[in-house]
């Protein structure tokens, strides 16, 4: 049966199983039954032009970052297999395919009885970052239900970080009551809002690095395909560094460079189309919300990472991470992992840090650089357990490295915590991160207005408010 359901999710991926949900919520408030179609269509074509979009730019760019490590000479023993090979991991184990159904079933139930208003089970493939961590933990425990708390706890928590930026993320990347889900993802919740009232209170919001800031002030320089075009021209000479006198590096230079600027001409076009989906369900919603003794209920749907990737200020800071953090993996002591495969994921790995901070890329720069180092540490101590997983699941280990591990999945600190809690088998521990999450969940429930006006103020920073007075 697990099977046969995991086997459903794989053939119907976002592009379907998002329009079903939007039709069921259309029709449900009411919309038209033409406009309810057209809402589900929008959506379904929208999450198929960005699975289109990057399936074509990936594969070109992929190739140029891992000739840019290898040139490097770098040589560590934990290898970067990415995270689709990780996510392969995750779904061919047998506790994977045990929350395959759980964790669908304990989402929806969250979801109905209103203890999260973020609809987690509209990015349904995503939920292997949970089984990678619950496989690890079994591996070690032989204690199922040891592995399934931890899993449903880190559930809670990344339903809490998601719900916590919703508004936030929902508003810049200007989709209508959407938001990321992904545990991978959200985990940066708590360090890319604590980082941001550091860098303010440091004058970091001064050094305004927004696309629209860039544009104004470098003028067509600063346009979105002008930068992706002279970023991705940089990336592939990074990529080519050894082979310059070559024509045929120069191609794939240039190509790239084009490549790049096309996500960032193409993708704000997809996006719009995207955000069409929501427009009758945000007016239904306003429309029930003015009747006399209804009740309202501020509900997000949990979309797939792939919608922030190519937004300009994501794209920028994601792209300049990849060279940035092949050097730190090199240089930092005690680190043992090779960032490679998950390296042009890193416009995936950022964006709720760029919502957070409303596209400042000094900001999202200095903040991606301290999270993801400390990832790699992460990373490093955990490569011996997911290594073992990985091979008792028949996946080969390439012959340059010993260990094996996913920069985009296992570098995540806050996670880790809750996995080292667990696997501590310490009841004293265990029930320290519990109470924890419920502290965290009753003040957030109690501020939630207050919270997200805060997120709105600390993200405008101080230099658009000047503008604004400027006006």
């Amino acid at each position: 049966m697990l099977e046969k359901l995991k086997m459903v999710f794989d053939t119907f991926g976002a592009s379907i199983f998002v329009p079903l949900v939007i039709l069921i919520v259309a029709l449900s408030l009411k919309v038209p039954l033409k406009k309810a179609i057209y809402s589900s269509l929008y959506a379904g074509i929208g999450l198929q032009g960005f699975t289109l979009l990057l399936n074509a730019f990936i594969p070109i760019i992929s190739p140029v970052v891992q000739d840019m490590v290898k040139s490097t000479g770098i040589q560590l023993p934990v290898f970067d297999i990415g995270w689709q090979a990780t996510s392969i991991v995750a779904y061919s184990t047998k506790v994977g395919m045990i929350f395959l159904v759980l964790g669908t079933v304990l989402q929806i139930f969250l979801f109905v009885i209103k203890w999260t208003n973020v609809f987690q089970p509209g990015d349904l493939w995503n939920n292997y970052s949970y089984m990678v961590w619950g496989s690890m933990m079994y591996l070690i425990t032989e204690n199922m239900l040891l592995a399934i708390g931890c899993m449903i706890v880190l559930n809670l928590f990344s339903l809490l970080f998601s719900e916590m930026i919703a508004k936030r993320w929902s508003t810049y990347f200007n989709y209508p009551n959407c938001t990321i889900v992904q545990l991978h993802h959200v985990g940066t919740a708590p360090f890319g809002i604590g980082m941001n009232w550091i860098l303010n209170k440091l004058g970091a919001d001064q050094i305004n690095l927004s696309p629209t800031e860039l544009q104004r002030r470098l003028g067509f320089l600063g346009e979105p395909i002008v930068l992706g075009l002279l970023l991705g021209i940089f990336l592939g000479i990074l990529g080519n560094f050894d082979q310059l006198g070559k024509l045929s590096s120069w191609g794939e230079i240039t190509i790239i460079g084009i490549s790049t600027s096309a996500v960032m001409a193409i993708f704000p076009k997809v996006a719009g189309i995207f955000s069409q989906a929501f427009l009758p369900l945000t007016e239904a919603a306003k429309k029930k919300a003015k009747k006399p003794g209804s009740k309202s209920r501020e509900w997000y749907l949990g979309v797939n990472d792939a919608m922030g990737y190519g937004e300009t200020a994501t794209l920028i800071s994601g792209i300049i991470l990849i060279p940035i953090m092949v050097l730190l993996a090199l240089v930092l002591p005690g680190n043992k992992v090779l960032p490679l495969v998950d390296l042009i994921a890193l416009p995936y790995m950022v964006q709720g840090i760029v919502a957070i901070m409303n596209g400042n890329i000094f900001k999202v720069l200095i903040s991606g650089v301290i999270w993801f180092s400390m990832g790699l540490y992460v990373a490093t101590y955990t490569a011996p357990m997911f290594t073992e997983v990985a091979t008792s699941v028949g996946v080969k280990i390439p012959s340059a490295a010993l260990l094996v591990t996913s920069f985009g999945i296992l570098t995540k600190p806050i996670a880790s915590l809750i996995f080292l809690a667990f696997l501590s088998k310490s009841w004293l521990l265990i029930g320290l991160v519990i109470v924890i999450y419920l502290i965290s969940f009753y003040l957030f429930r109690k501020n939630k207005d207050a919270f997200y006006q805060y997120l709105e103020n600390s993200a405008k920073g101080k230099i658009e408010e000047k503008v604004g007075e400027v006006k």
